[in-house]
């Protein structure tokens, strides 16, 4: 959401140039929040640009109406918020079934309670750490505590499930969020808007989440 759209290929290719491990979509519906991006065609035009895999994060109201289109655009993640999908076993099942990765997603209001039965199916889940719908906000601190609680859960269950965080993480504030337990990182206005360039971006937060922590972020694989 925070590179050139008219420019897509060009902005993947910075990226790709400093490092980073996956190319992460906002797909948001203008409903479930107060914005809209992309849908399939894009995505498909986006596959055409990059191997890297494409993390697909539906925004969007009914997401299992729509998950073969962006399945078939070539997304490798696929991931749907836990608010907005009353059936979301059979979703992350499918998801599955299609070959790609299934992951749950939740707002930062949202408790870890309501994961606790499709833990076991989703291979990701992703803590937003903002209010999901615009770029360039201010991360929750409070969601420190949150990630560290759903890392104990996986823990305790004996799970390989894995925690990706999203909204506002940068240089500044990356290595507390990994200290917390994160193993996958999304930043969008830390890459986009760094003086140095997106490059140099995603090389600076590569080198930060180098240096130890709880997770396993920088092994998407």
């Amino acid at each position: 959401m925070s590179a050139d759209f008219a420019q897509l290929a060009g902005e993947i290719g910075k990226i790709e140039r400093g490092g980073a491990d996956v190319v992460h979509l906002d797909v948001m519906d203008g409903c479930f929040v107060p914005n809209m991006t992309i849908g399939p065609p894009v995505v498909a035009s986006i596959r055409g640009c990059t191997r890297l895999p494409l993390d697909a994060h539906l925004m969007m109201q009914r997401p299992d109406r729509f998950l073969d289109a962006f399945l078939d655009a070539g997304v490798d993640w696929l991931s749907v918020h836990v608010e907005a999908d009353a059936h979301l076993d059979r979703t992350l099942n499918h998801i599955r079934s299609r070959g790609a990765r299934p992951g749950i997603a939740l707002n930062p209001a949202t408790p870890l309670a309501l994961l606790e039965e499709a833990l076991p199916l989703a291979d990701f889940v992703l803590v937003m750490t903002v209010n999901p719908g615009f770029g360039g906000q201010k991360f929750i601190p409070s969601m420190l505590k949150k990630i560290d609680r759903l890392r104990e859960m996986i823990v305790s269950k004996g799970y390989r499930t894995r925690i990706e965080v999203d909204g506002g993480i940068g240089p500044d504030n990356l290595g507390e969020v990994l200290e917390a337990g994160a193993d996958i990182i999304v930043a969008g206005s830390a890459i986009f808007g760094f003086p140095g360039g997106a490059s140099a971006a995603v090389a600076e937060m590569k080198r930060i989440a180098a240096g130890g922590h709880k997770g396993g972020a920088g092994r998407p694989g």
